[in-house]
C-alpha cells in the first residue's frame, strides 16, 4: 500500500508560529512552535525546522491580507497588516525558491476552514466558516466547497457591528478603530478592560461586551452566507468555550424569528460551536493546503 504523501505545514499566527509534519490529524510525525517575532528572525527559525525534514509537499496559512492573485507580482506576501514590521513581507517566494517543491498558500483562517471540511466538524459541508479570535479576528468562508473570493480575500473581521449603550472604548485597530478585531482581538480586550482576557473571569460583565460585539459579526454572517456550520476558535475562545450558549442565545435573539432563518436559529446548538478538530484546525489548515498543492 502506497505511504502517504508527507506534507509540511507552516502556521502563522500573530503571537506563534508552528510548524508540522504530516498526512492529518491522525499522523503527525513532527511539531514544532516558535514565537512571532521580525519576519526574518521569524522565517529563517521556521526554515531552520523544515531544513532537517523531509517532505513532498509544503503547505503555509498566514496571517494577513495577503495577496493571494497568482498572476499579482506580490503573490504571496503580506499586504498592509497591523502586525509591526509585516507589511510586504514576502513568504511564498522565498520558500518555494528555498525547497523547490509544490506549495500553496492561504490564509490561516480559510486554511482552518478547509481543514474543519477535510477532517473536523464541517464534513460533508459545501457552505461554512471559521472564525478565529486571537491576535487578530479572521473568517474563512467557504461557499460551494470554495473559499469566498473575489479581488482579495475577505476581511470579514474588520467589519463594524453597532456598539452596546454606554460603550465608548475607541477600538484598537490601528486602520478602523472599533471594527470586530478593535473590539475583541486578544490585544483589544487587554486595552479594553486594563487586563488580558485569561486573566478575566469567566462571570466578569467584560464578557457581556464581548458576547455584544460578536454576535453582531455572526448576524452578519448568517444574514449574508446562513453558513451551515459556525465554527469559532483561536486564543481567545480555546478558553472559553462557556460562552457558546450566551452567544447561542444572543445569536438567536438577533435574528429574531425572521424567514426563515428562524429554523435556523432553534438549529444553533449544532450549527455554532468550536472546530471539530480543535486546537489543531490551524496546524491542519497547513497540511490541507500542502495536499492541494499536490493536487
Amino acid at each position: 500500500m502506497a505511504q502517504p504523501a508527507l506534507i509540511a505545514g507552516l502556521e502563522l499566527g500573530g503571537t506563534k508560529c508552528i510548524a508540522i509534519l504530516g498526512s492529518g490529524p491522525d499522523i503527525v510525525h513532527a511539531s514544532e512552535t516558535l514565537p512571532t517575532t521580525d519576519p526574518e528572525t521569524t522565517l529563517s527559525g521556521l526554515e531552520a525546522i523544515l531544513d532537517g525534514w523531509t517532505f513532498d509537499a509544503l503547505g503555509v496559512t498566514a496571517f494577513g491580507p495577503l495577496e493571494l492573485n497568482p498572476d499579482h507580482a506580490a503573490f504571496g506576501s503580506i499586504r498592509a497588516t497591523p502586525k509591526p514590521g509585516w507589511t510586504g513581507t514576502d513568504i511564498a517566494s522565498r520558500l518555494a525558491a528555498r525547497y523547490r517543491k509544490p506549495l500553496a498558500i492561504q490564509t490561516d483562517v480559510v486554511g482552518a476552514a478547509l481543514a474543519e471540511a477535510r477532517w473536523g466538524a464541517a464534513r460533508g459541508l459545501a457552505n461554512h466558516c471559521y472564525i478565529t479570535i486571537g491576535t487578530g479576528v479572521g473568517v474563512g468562508l467557504i461557499a460551494g466547497g470554495r473559499p469566498v473570493q473575489g479581488v482579495a480575500h475577505g476581511e470579514a473581521g474588520h467589519m463594524r457591528v453597532a456598539r452596546a449603550g454606554g460603550d465608548e472604548f475607541l477600538g484598537n485597530c490601528p486602520f478602523h478603530g472599533d471594527c470586530v478585531e478593535g473590539l475583541i482581538a486578544g490585544p483589544a480586550l487587554a486595552r479594553r478592560f486594563g487586563r488580558p482576557g485569561r486573566e478575566i473571569a469567566d462571570d466578569a460583565p467584560e464578557w457581556a461586551l464581548f458576547v455584544h460585539d460578536l454576535t453582531g459579526l455572526l448576524h452578519n454572517l448568517v444574514l449574508t452566507a446562513a453558513p451551515e456550520r459556525i465554527a469559532i476558535g483561536g486564543g481567545v475562545m480555546a478558553t472559553r468555550e462557556q460562552l457558546f450558549p450566551r452567544l447561542r442565545n444572543a445569536l438567536a435573539d438577533s435574528i429574531g424569528g425572521y424567514g426563515i432563518l428562524a429554523d435556523y436559529a432553534a438549529q444553533l446548538d449544532r450549527r455554532l460551536g468550536p472546530p471539530g478538530l480543535g486546537t489543531l484546525a490551524g496546524p491542519m489548515g497547513a497540511i490541507a493546503m500542502g495536499l492541494d498543492a499536490l493536487g
